[in-house]
């Protein structure tokens, strides 16, 4: 006796169901791949600050000299004396400044960047090579001894960013059935727990940082928050797309041009771009200034993550006020339903969109 097995209906709508869904992890793959190989396959440096301490004829020929042999890889300038670097360094204009002498010296700011420091001392150690002299190396701004990489930071912004992405998952699929202002409620929550997860990791878990906790803290809730409301108030318009969205982003886009890794005088123009802008660029730098550098520039920084956080709120007033237009005709051209019919249908609706996105956040 022979059987014979047929694609039925069930069966190739089913699978018409999951290659539509496979187009998701297929454009993820795609999308990390340009971001990540696009920011960080070949770092070289463009523009990068570095100062040559001195004033006479010699310090103007070694300073034009490396701004010629650099080719655009290096903005070099002279500066009138030591103190004037460091304070160059400090406030995060430059990246190294060269003592010319019988001992030359190379100061550095670590913390300002790990690997633009290093991009630094591979120059000059060519330099002094050069003049058969031994280069010493002082770091003015060295990081946190928990910390010693200097991208600590970067490690953390990933948390917060995990943290709040998936949250946007679970609120936009489990709680698609309850009011926009719960759900606004619950980032908000959610974003507060986030942040006090992240704190306690740089702090007493990991001594990423050794002072300004508290500041820490504030700007790793202003990040998280920023994200969550974004997420919540987008899931209302892309739907099973929020996922995909959300990654765009804030891991493909955000870790990139946070300068976590590498700032942008090591990137790419694009990258480099988004560096001014972007919240986790604001974040990363906001910590910095704030741990190691005295707070310079930390406005601009806490100005970057507040305007996230407010575009957050506005989507999330957008999303709620279009969820009440869409459900009004619903309710006057839709057959009657009793309230229980309404309820398991839309819990059933929301359990299977919450497992979808689940497993997206899961598969990355």
């Amino acid at each position: 006796m022979e059987v014979s097995v047929s694609a039925g209906p069930n069966t190739t709508g089913a699978l018409r169901h999951v290659l539509g869904h496979l187009l998701t992890p297929l454009l993820m793959c795609v999308g990390m791949g340009l971001a990540y190989l696009g920011a960080f396959h070949a770092p070289q440096p463009h523009d990068l600050r570095v100062d040559v301490v001195g004033s006479g004829p010699t310090t103007q020929v070694l300073a034009q000299t490396l701004q010629n042999k650099g080719a655009g890889a290096l903005d070099v300038r002279t500066v009138a004396d030591r103190d004037t670097a460091i304070t160059a360094l400090r406030e995060q204009h430059s990246f190294g400044a060269y003592i010319p002498g019988d001992r030359p010296e190379l100061l550095v700011a670590s913390a300002s960047s790990d690997t633009s420091a290093m991009a630094v001392e591979k120059v000059f150690t060519k330099v002094a090579a050069a003049e058969d002299a031994p280069l010493k190396v002082t770091d003015v701004a060295p990081v946190a001894s928990g910390d010693p990489t200097g991208q600590g930071v970067f490690f953390l912004l990933v948390a917060l960013s995990i943290g709040a992405y998936a949250s946007v998952a679970v609120i936009g699929g489990a709680g698609a059935v309850l009011p926009m202002r719960i759900r606004a409620l619950l980032a908000a929550g959610m974003s507060l727990v986030v942040s006090l997860i992240g704190t306690l990791f740089a702090g007493p878990a990991f001594h990423l940082v050794d002072q300004g906790l508290g500041g820490v803290w504030a700007l790793s809730w202003l990040y998280a928050a920023g994200i969550l409301l974004v997420g919540v108030g987008l899931h209302t318009f892309l739907r099973r797309w929020t996922t995909l969205g959300v990654m765009v982003l804030f891991v493909m886009l955000n870790f990139t041009s946070s300068g976590g890794i590498y700032r942008p005088e090591l990137q790419p123009g694009f990258f480099g771009a988004l560096h001014s802008f972007w919240n986790g660029a604001g974040f990363v730098e906001g910590v910095r200034g704030h741990v190691y550098f005295g707070g310079h520039a930390l406005g601009g920084h806490v100005l970057v993550l507040a305007l996230w956080l407010l575009a957050g709120a506005a989507l999330v007033v957008a999303a709620g006020i279009t969820e009440a237009r869409r459900a009004t005709p619903q309710k006057q051209e839709g057959e009657p339903q009793t309230e229980r019919q309404t309820e398991r249908q839309t819990e059933q609706e929301t359990e299977e969109e919450m497992e979808e996105e689940m497993e997206e956040v899961v598969a990355v």
